[in-house]
């Protein structure tokens, strides 16, 4: 995987990670010793998405150069200008949590970004849905 902003930029417990998917960003939580938390959909529900709105989804705690791949990702904790950041401790505390659990999937009111911003500022935001690309599925499938 490689980083795009800086790269040698190593991530800390509770930083958010964007990874670029092309069309939209994922969002993840990094929680340290090379592991994020995010949220993620059953394989194939990114193509049934527009007909189904809202979706259950499955938070995880997987490896992050599985979670990136090929993809470019950057740490993006840029809405700390607007919201104080909750301690490191307290955002990797609940993110791990969250691991296994299931939630409600929205692309308006609950992906992937929304997720990752309430873990850090304790508040569910997403620059996305408010701009012209949604966060529309993480999907996460395993080859073999």
């Amino acid at each position: 995987y490689k980083p795009t902003l800086h790269l040698h930029t190593t991530p800390e417990p509770g930083d958010l990670i964007e990874i670029s998917r092309g069309l939209y960003q994922h969002w993840a939580v990094y929680v340290g010793n090379g592991d994020v938390v995010h949220v993620t959909l059953p394989p194939g529900a990114a193509n049934r998405i527009k007909s189904v709105p809202t979706k259950k989804a499955t938070v995880k705690k997987e490896k992050m150069k599985e979670v990136v791949g090929d993809s470019t990702w950057k740490i993006n904790n840029s809405l700390d200008e607007k919201y104080e950041p909750r301690s490191a401790r307290i955002i990797v505390k609940e993110a791990l949590g969250k691991v296994d659990k299931r939630m409600e999937y929205s692309v308006i009111r609950e992906n992937c970004e929304h997720f990752a911003t309430k873990m850090r500022y304790g508040k569910a935001v997403s620059i996305q849905v408010s701009g012209p690309i949604s966060c529309v599925a993480v999907v996460k499938t395993k080859k073999g």
